[in-house]
Parts: C-alpha cells; structure tokens; sequence
C-alpha cells in the first residue's frame, strides 16, 4: 500500500521525539517506515518541510476549551497549559521554531481560539495580539528547561554514549558551579522550603496581571 502524506508526518514526529531535529533525514524516516527515502520526497519535497508540517501536526494535540463554557481565565490557563505540555512533549519544537517558520492550519487554529478566548475578556485589536503573544512567550520560556535536557538526551543517543552517565555527568557539573553562589547553595539544602510548581505561580502572576489590565480597560470604557 503506498505511504500517505499524515503517515510521513506521524512518522517524522516519532524520529523527532526520539532524535530531535538533527537525527531527522529521509533515509531515517524510510526506515522507520520501512520504505525507499524517495518514496518521501513524492509527498514532502525537503526536510525543513517535513519538519515545519510536523510541527504544525502537534499543535492540533492541545485540547482548545470552549470560551462560551467557562470564564475567560479558566480558558486561557487551559489554553497555556495544554501549550506547555505539548511542547515538553515534543522537546525539538522549540530549536524548530527559532529556524522554521510554523504555520499551518492547527497553529491557526490554536492562535484563532487564544484570540477569541481574549477577546471574550474585553481584549479587541492589536490587545488581544498581545495578550496572546505574552501568554506564548511564558509556556515557550517555561517549557525551555525541561526541553534542554530531553534534546540533551536525544544528542547523547544519537552519539551512541551512555545515556544516564552524560545526564549524572551533566548534573554534577550545574551542582558543582550552582555551589559557587551562596544563595543557589542554599536551595541544595535538604530543609530548603519546597518552591512549589514554579509553572502555575508564573501562570498564575500572569493571568492576574493580565486581568487586572482588563478591568482597567473595563472602566475606562
């Protein structure tokens, strides 16, 4: 049976997730489809856009919650969240999208359903662009830490190494330059209060700073 384009694209996002974006070639992905790499070429005709409809592909993963069924934070922090875990999901989105330019029908839809969710706060115009660009930015910036360290693991399987050695090795070192600094030494300790989910107390200053901006706008009107 001959391949088809959505079975390219599920099968360039299971190298991505397991390689990052420099283990993905077409000779890699004929073999995980057990195919002729230029049997890829007839459906996608590059890499960078094999990667681009990729990663447009996984935006259609966040779940979009109806504005009219909830109030307007309760959906923009399900919105962000779902964000957030996508792309901890799929750790090379972040490196793709500093090289590619992703925009497809799923990242159109998930920016069309951010700007309706703002706009239901009071948000018009230009307002509801950045609300939602501000809002992207966090979940990209929060997600980064947690993405360094799986396209770490991806660099050290694709070298063929010794994967949780380069991780311990890789620890030891922040530790060791993390003790330099008096207060960063202080958090190692073990009666260090806990910092909580430093992911929802961001969201959270967020939203409220963002609500307290459509309250203002509120009364000005």
């Amino acid at each position: 049976m001959p391949l088809t384009k959505e079975q390219i694209v599920l099968a360039a996002v299971e190298v991505l997730d397991a390689e990052g974006v420099a283990g993905l070639n077409m000779r890699r992905l004929g073999a995980q489809l057990d195919s002729a790499a230029t049997a890829m070429y007839y459906h996608v005709k590059s890499k960078d856009r094999l990667v681009e409809l990729a990663a447009d592909h996984v935006f259609g993963e966040i779940e979009l919650p109806g504005p009219a069924a909830t109030d307007w934070r309760e959906a923009a922090a399900g919105l962000a969240r779902g964000a957030h875990k996508m792309i901890v999901r799929h750790f090379w989105l972040i490196p793709a999208m500093s090289t590619h330019v992703i925009y497809g029908p799923n990242k159109a839809r998930y920016d069309d359903h951010c700007l309706a969710v703002h706009e239901s706060a009071g948000f018009g115009g230009a307002d509801a662009d950045r609300v939602a660009a501000s809002i992207l930015m966090f979940v990209i910036g929060a997600a980064q830490g947690e993405a360094a360290e799986s396209a770490l693991r991806a660099k050290v399987r694709r070298a063929g190494a010794d994967e949780e050695k380069r991780m311990d090795e890789a620890m030891a070192e922040m530790v060791e330059t993390a003790r330099r600094f008096p207060r960063l030494r202080a958090r190692m300790e073990p009666d260090y209060p806990d910092g909580g989910d430093a992911f929802e107390f961001g969201l959270s200053s967020l939203l409220n700073g963002i609500f307290l901006t459509s309250t203002m706008v509120e009364v000005e009107e």
